[in-house]
């Protein structure tokens, strides 16, 4: 088989060009800010969000989540509802391990963190390890994954990677991972802090063809 070779020349006077049938290409969904908020909620079908089977995956982007509460250890968190179900209680299992270093370079971890999971639990999950510090300028940001979550077939898998700048004035990465272990499908997801409000930061939704 013949090697083709293309020039600049080449390559700027094509006409056509072929394409990829847009798999894998990520589509903006809605983005909400907090301002003080008790909780940021995406539920289908409601202020232009969508969170059915239009996509496989979907996945959540948080930019500077800030806490209202300086005191009382609050962490970001999220959990999930069934479609016709009431309340934000399914059904999870997950794992919690985070790596963290100090500003004054007193100490680096890398470790599992029991307090961060949940067996069988109802609970919201934490995605965050410890807690995000109340100054200025202090937040939380990283994403969660969302797979297939209007299967009526398998369980839900998530998987989730955040940033945060923490009281104690270090960086602390946490990485979760679970799944809601129910086979009815999941149209709504709600995010809080564990203590006190979300005062700050934005939260956006994409779907993944």
């Amino acid at each position: 088989m013949a090697l083709v070779k293309l020039n600049n020349r080449g390559v700027r006077s094509a006409t056509t060009f072929g394409s990829i049938s847009g798999l894998g290409e990520m589509r903006f969904i809605k983005k909400q800010t907090a301002s003080a908020s008790s909780t940021i909620d995406f539920v289908d079908g409601t202020s232009d969000v969508v969170l059915d089977d239009t996509y496989k995956e979907y996945l959540f982007t948080f930019n500077n989540m800030h806490p209202s509460a300086t005191t009382g250890n609050p962490v970001l968190s999220f959990q999930g509802n069934a479609a016709g179900g009431s309340g934000y209680n399914e059904t999870m299992t997950t794992t919690h391990f985070r790596a963290g270093h100090n500003e004054d370079d007193g100490d680096q971890y890398l470790s599992y963190n029991t307090g961060g999971d949940q067996a069988q639990g109802t609970g919201f999950q934490q995605i965050v390890d410890g807690d995000t510090g109340g100054d200025n300028d202090q937040s939380v940001s990283g994403y969660l994954h969302l797979f297939n979550p209007s299967s009526t077939t398998f369980v839900k898998h998530f998987i989730s990677k955040t940033h945060t700048s923490t009281a104690d004035d270090s960086v602390r990465t946490t990485f979760n991972a679970g799944y809601f272990n129910t086979t009815s499908a999941i149209d709504e997801i709600q995010f809080k802090m564990s203590t006190g409000n979300i005062d700050a930061g934005d939260i956006c939704l994409y779907g993944i063809n």
